[in-house]
């Protein structure tokens, strides 16, 4: 998802340019149709080198991106300094603090943007991430409250009953909570309300495009409720919301230092009166 302002920078500065995204077939609904994306390839050496790109650039950093790039048969082949296999690359491109010419932590969407402007786009405001939802128009002043309570790791995940409390909460201000999550996500403490398992990106971003707000854990789909601009609650655990938290949208992150499990449901509904969601 973060990867997104930077390719919009990209294009707008050089409209003429052919962009290729090369990504697992699970992500491709981020790319697909997407403005900045004229392609979206998979996520092999072949389709990138059949691409025929001149530049390939490297956003992920792993190994087998770094092969990609590698047999990519691109002119110029970029990757961040910090990267490992430096010898795929014969441009390296620094820190972004270096290029941003600010010593600070650097939200990852500045991280990403930073490689165009050192490749070569005019510095500028860096732009929120972005996403299409095709057949819905974003901001369609709906009552629903998406809710993700679910994490690829228990420290960060908060609890089920606390999500529970602010879905009660918001069901009495006349919300509807959906909560979402994956086919292997166990929604069961949820059946009380709406819920979507499983379901493929299109139909998430449908829902997120028609939704008035969105609450969960610090994961994928907050990044993609920031995109289409919703005011976006963000339960944080050891990661770092300066870097992951929510981008250019209304919202708050909310972390503890004692761990994810100890923020109380309170401290949600106060950001949610923060955010216009009246008691």
């Amino acid at each position: 998802m973060l990867t997104t302002p930077a390719l919009e920078l990209l294009k707008r500065h050089r409209g003429d340019l052919r962009v290729g995204v090369a990504v697992e077939e699970r992500f491709r609904e981020i790319f697909a149709p997407h403005a900045a994306v004229d392609e979206v390839l998979e996520p092999g050496w072949r389709a990138v080198r059949a691409f025929a790109p001149a530049l390939c650039l490297n956003f992920h950093g792993g190994t087998r991106s770094a092969w990609m790039t590698a047999l990519s048969g691109a002119r110029v082949r970029a990757g961040f300094g910090h990267y490992r296999m430096g010898w795929a690359y014969n441009l390296r491109i620094p820190r972004a603090q270096q290029i941003l010419g600010e010593e600070r932590t650097v939200h990852t969407a500045e991280h990403l943007a930073s490689a165009m402007f050192y490749l070569g786009v005019p510095r500028t405001e860096i732009p929120r991430a972005s996403l299409v939802a095709e057949g819905v128009a974003a901001g369609g002043g709906g009552r629903t409250a998406v809710m993700h309570a679910a994490a690829a790791q228990p420290a960060k995940t908060w609890p089920a009953e606390n999500f529970l409390a602010v879905a009660r909460h918001l069901t009495r201000n006349g919300y509807e909570p959906v909560f979402i999550g994956g086919a292997g996500d166990d929604l069961a403490p949820f059946a009380g309300f709406r819920t979507v398992a499983g379901a493929p990106l299109a139909e998430i971003k449908r829902l997120l495009a028609g939704a008035a707000l969105f609450v969960g854990n610090d994961s994928g789909p907050a990044h993609m409720a920031a995109a289409f601009g919703l005011p976006v609650i963000v339960l944080f655990g050891s990661s770092d919301p300066a870097i992951w938290g929510p981008w250019r949208t209304a919202g708050e992150s909310i972390q503890d230092p004692a761990g994810i499990r100890a923020i109380p449901p309170a401290r949600v509904m106060a950001a949610l009166e923060r955010l216009g969601v009246h008691a």
